[in-house]
């Protein structure tokens, strides 16, 4: 995964356009099509884990329903036009990862427990996401469309990702509840933000930061591998965990000494 999923998105350059009165009306180019091609890749995605699962109609509707409030969120949430024809090519990648994540995510509605083969499915799925995740920004920047949206976009999706692999690692029962906290750590920082105005700052890119979101996504899909025993599972993901509140730790010390008016780098 590109980057630990908290980087401030604001430092990617935005494209000299005047985003204009209407956002949602002055869409241009495909942007509907491509969101329409998403909500089909979604249901496709959704229905490659229903041979695997019981009841399919109920987990393809929460998979769309997902999907369709993920479309109105970047219609109404975007503050710049999408660069390019439609969504841009960076983003209509990121939007090809939630459309593996999203389906993914539905499982959470689902009160069964991941049978052998969806695990297997979770795990494959998810990586695909994951590998994805090396190919938009490199893509962005090859194609001079960087947009401090697209790199919005594509951070909350590697946050929810790992929010729902955390919690489906907790519902296997192979890790307590306290695996949720990998996923839940990035949204308590963002809370406590608002607390600590301090850290709200931004921080400079850091191959540390990107070598840990990488090891959160392993550490968790190792966890929920069906043929892992407990304790196994348990290790990958006290050390994703170890390593993620080492990551935090840093930065947060980082931010707080610049606001105190000293300088550095945050490693």
């Amino acid at each position: 995964m590109s980057s630990e999923p908290r980087s401030n998105a604001s430092r990617v350059p935005r494209p000299d356009r005047d985003p204009g009165p209407n956002l949602i009306l002055g869409l241009g180019g495909n942007v509907l099509l491509d969101l329409g091609l998403g909500l089909l890749l979604t249901l496709l995605t959704a229905s490659s884990a229903g041979l695997l699962q019981e009841p399919r109609g109920a987990h393809l509707a929460t998979s769309a329903l997902l999907y369709l409030g993920l479309s109105a969120l970047l219609l109404i949430g975007r503050t710049e036009p999408f660069p390019g024809v439609g969504l841009g090519p960076a983003n209509r990648v990121t939007l090809i990862r939630a459309t593996l994540i999203l389906p993914v995510a539905a499982l959470l509605m689902s009160p069964q427990e991941l049978s052998w083969g969806l695990a297997w499915w979770v795990i494959g799925v998810s990586t695909l996401a994951m590998v994805l995740d090396g190919v938009d920004g490199r893509l962005a920047r090859s194609t001079g469309t960087s947009t401090s949206f697209g790199a919005r976009f594509d951070m909350e999706l590697d946050a929810f990702l790992i929010l729902v692999l955390s919690i489906l690692v907790w519902r296997s029962g192979q890790v307590g509840a306290w695996v949720i906290l990998i996923g839940a750590i990035r949204y308590l920082f963002v809370g406590a933000g608002w607390i600590w105005p301090a850290l709200q700052g931004s921080l400079p890119p850091s191959w540390r930061r990107k070598a840990v979101c990488v090891v959160q996504g392993v550490g968790l899909l190792v966890a929920l591998g069906p043929i892992i025993p407990p304790s196994v599972a348990a290790l990958s993901a006290g050390m994703a965990l170890a390593f993620l509140l080492y990551s935090f730790g840093s930065d947060v010390r980082w931010l707080l000494a610049r606001s105190g008016g000293r300088s550095g780098s945050p490693g």
